[in-house]
C-alpha cells in the first residue's frame, strides 16, 4: 500500500467531513470543454470578484485549464485546509499566509516552485522589495509567488474627531512613547467619552462607564504577532521580534523595550481609554466605529473598503504615531499563492499561480482596489484608483515608500509559538502581570528551538 492510499485509509472520516465542507474536489465537477479543473481557495469574499475576473481572463488565454474558485471565511478556511491536506481533499492552489507556510513546508505539504520559475523565466524583481524572498524556506526552495501586501494604520470617525476639537492634522502627526503615551495618548484620552459626556482628559471622567472608547483593539494579538494591536508600537520603540528574520531561532518577548511597550498598552484598559479583553471578544473594530462605541481603531489596509462602506459615518485614516526611534512603523505582511504538493494537476496549478502573480492579473486587482497587489506598478494602480474615489491611502502606502515597515516574523514551530502567545496576551489584556507573563512565555517559546 503506497503512502497516499495509507493516508486515505487512516483519514477516511476526515475525508468525508472535508468533502461535506467543499462539496467535491478535483475534476468531479467537470468542465464542458474537457479542460482540467484547477481548484483555488480564497478567504476574502471582497476579493473574489477580482480573482474571478482573473480566472475568466486566464481561461480565455489558453485551452487546457479551467479555474474553480472556492471562498471560505478566515477561520473555517484554515480548518478546512488542514483537514484537506491530510485527506486529499485540498485545493490545487490556495492563498497562503506567512504564519502558516513554515509548518506546511516542514510537513512536506507544499510543492516547491523553483524549477517552474527557472524553466519559464519568471521575473521576481517586479514585486515590492522583500516580498518574494519571504516565501523561500530554510531549505532554499520557493513555496509561493507574491499576491499582495498590507500595512497597518489608524481609522477614525471624523465626526468624533471634530466633536473633540481635533483636526486631521492633529492625528496625522502624533508621537508616542511608553512613559506617558505622548500626544497619541492625549488624542486617545480626548476621544474617550464616558456615559455622562465627560472626556478622558477632563475632571470627573468615569473610567468604568464608557460610551465611546478612544481606541478599540481586537483581542490580545497573540495569534497574529500583534499585527494590528501592539507590534507597531514595540518596533517604533526599538524592539525586534527575533534574533533574525526570517527563520529566527530566538524570540525577544522579555526584552525591556517590549515589556514597557506592552505595559503601556495594557494601561489603556486600566485608564478606561480602551475596552477590556472581555468586551473585545468577537467585536470587530470596524463595527465599533460604525456603532459609535469607538472613535479610533488600529487596523489593516485590507479593511479600507469595510470602513468606508458604512452608511452614516465618515471615516478618516492616519499613520501610526512616531515612536522613540524617531519613526513610525507598520508590520509588512504579504500573502502568496502556493501549490499543494499532492495536486493531481501540477502543471495546471503552476500555470494558474504564475498567472495570479503576473502583471495581467495584479493590475486587475489593483484597478478594483480592495487590497494592494504585490507588483509595485499594480499597487500604485490601486492607490490611484482610491485617489480617483477621493480616498487618501497614504497612511498605508507611505510606510512602503518611506521604508518604515518591518517583516512579519517567520520561524519554525509557528503553531506552537502561537499556542503560547495567545493565552499569554489574552491574560495580559485581562490584567495579568506583564513582565512575569512575557518572561514565562518567552522562555517556553525559546525552548522549542533548543
Amino acid at each position: 500500500m503506497d503512502t497516499r492510499t495509507t493516508r486515505r485509509a487512516l483519514a477516511g472520516a476526515a475525508a468525508f467531513a472535508a468533502l461535506a465542507l467543499s462539496g467535491c474536489t478535483g475534476d468531479a465537477f467537470g468542465d464542458d470543454s474537457g479542460r482540467e479543473t484547477i481548484t483555488y481557495w480564497l478567504w476574502d469574499s471582497a476579493q473574489q470578484p477580482g480573482y474571478q475576473q482573473c480566472a475568466d481572463d486566464f481561461e480565455a488565454s489558453q485551452d487546457d485549464y479551467a479555474i474553480r474558485i472556492e471562498q471560505r471565511g478566515y477561520d473555517d478556511y484554515w480548518t478546512s485546509l488542514a483537514l484537506g491536506l491530510v485527506s486529499e481533499s485540498a485545493p490545487d492552489v490556495f492563498t497562503d499566509h506567512l504564519s502558516k507556510y513554515p509548518e506546511y513546508v516542514s510537513r512536506g505539504l507544499l510543492a516547491p516552485l523553483d524549477e517552474y520559475i527557472e524553466r519559464d523565466d519568471v521575473p521576481l524583481d517586479i514585486y515590492e522589495d522583500g516580498l518574494a524572498d519571504l516565501w523561500i524556506g530554510q531549505d532554499g526552495k520557493r513555496y509561493g509567488l507574491p499576491k499582495d501586501w498590507d500595512a497597518v494604520g489608524l481609522f477614525y470617525d471624523e465626526a468624533d474627531l471634530a466633536d473633540a476639537g481635533l483636526t486631521a492634522d492633529d492625528v496625522a502627526h502624533m508621537t508616542w512613547n511608553p512613559d506617558d503615551g505622548g500626544t497619541y495618548e492625549d488624542v486617545i484620552a480626548r476621544l474617550t467619552v464616558d456615559t455622562h459626556g465627560v472626556r478622558g482628559d477632563e475632571p470627573g471622567f468615569d473610567k468604568d462607564h464608557i460610551a465611546t472608547y478612544g481606541l478599540w483593539m481586537e483581542g490580545g494579538g497573540g495569534p497574529n504577532f500583534g499585527q494590528t494591536q501592539w507590534a507597531q508600537y514595540a518596533v517604533a520603540n526599538g524592539w525586534e521580534f527575533t534574533d533574525r528574520n526570517p527563520w529566527g531561532t530566538h524570540f525577544n518577548f522579555d526584552d525591556p523595550a517590549f515589556v514597557e511597550t506592552i505595559t503601556w498598552w495594557q494601561s489603556l484598559v486600566e485608564k478606561g481609554y480602551m475596552p477590556d479583553f472581555a468586551s473585545q471578544q468577537g467585536a470587530k473594530p470596524s463595527d465599533q466605529i460604525a456603532a459609535g462605541t469607538a472613535a479610533m481603531t488600529a487596523d489593516g489596509s485590507w479593511m479600507i473598503g469595510t470602513y468606508l462602506g458604512y452608511d452614516g459615518v465618515d471615516v478618516g485614516m492616519a499613520p501610526n504615531p512616531e515612536g522613540p526611534t524617531g519613526q513610525n512603523a507598520s508590520m509588512f505582511n504579504g500573502l502568496a499563492d502556493s501549490v499543494v504538493k499532492d495536486t493531481d494537476h501540477p502543471e495546471g496549478a503552476w500555470q494558474w499561480v504564475r498567472y495570479l502573480a503576473s502583471p495581467a492579473c495584479q493590475h486587475v486587482i489593483g484597478e478594483r482596489h480592495v487590497v494592494f497587489p504585490a507588483i509595485t506598478e499594480a499597487w500604485e494602480t490601486a492607490r490611484d484608483a482610491y485617489a480617483a474615489d477621493g480616498v487618501d491611502v497614504s497612511a498605508f502606502t507611505d510606510h512602503v515608500e518611506n521604508g518604515t515597515t518591518f517583516l512579519f516574523p517567520i520561524a519554525d514551530h509557528a503553531g506552537d509559538v502561537t499556542a503560547v502567545l495567545q493565552p499569554a496576551f489574552d491574560s495580559i489584556m485581562a490584567g495579568a502581570d506583564v513582565e512575569r507573563t512575557l518572561t514565562g512565555a518567552n522562555e517556553e517559546i525559546n525552548r522549542l528551538f533548543e
